[in-house]
């Protein structure tokens, strides 16, 4: 389940992947398989080996992208999570879901 963003955010965030940019949206999340992490960070774009390439650089695996036909993304947890949002710049999103 996930909530905590606007419609806009989505759009945007699907738009940018769409256009083959590295996007992050992260929202509140709720998994039984993870019940340490409330949040989550989707980093996408549909240019698979671009994508392949940037989660290279922070030891992400290609077998780790959720294949969606659309929206290919990572999903970002815990300690990846909030180490890459950083490294990205992604402050505004650490600050505001208090990673």
């Amino acid at each position: 389940m996930a909530f905590g963003v606007k419609r806009a955010e989505v759009n945007k965030w699907k738009q940018d992947v769409k256009d083959g940019k590295i996007a992050f949206i992260t929202h509140y999340w709720l998994d039984d398989r993870f019940p340490d992490s409330r949040t989550v960070t989707k980093a996408g774009c549909n240019d698979l080996e671009k994508l392949q390439a940037w989660g290279k650089k922070y030891g992400l695996k290609p077998e780790w992208i959720h294949q969606d036909e659309e929206f290919p993304h990572f999903d970002l947890i815990g300690k990846f999570q909030k180490d890459i949002l950083k490294a990205e710049n992604q402050i505004e999103q650490i600050h505001r879901f208090k990673l």
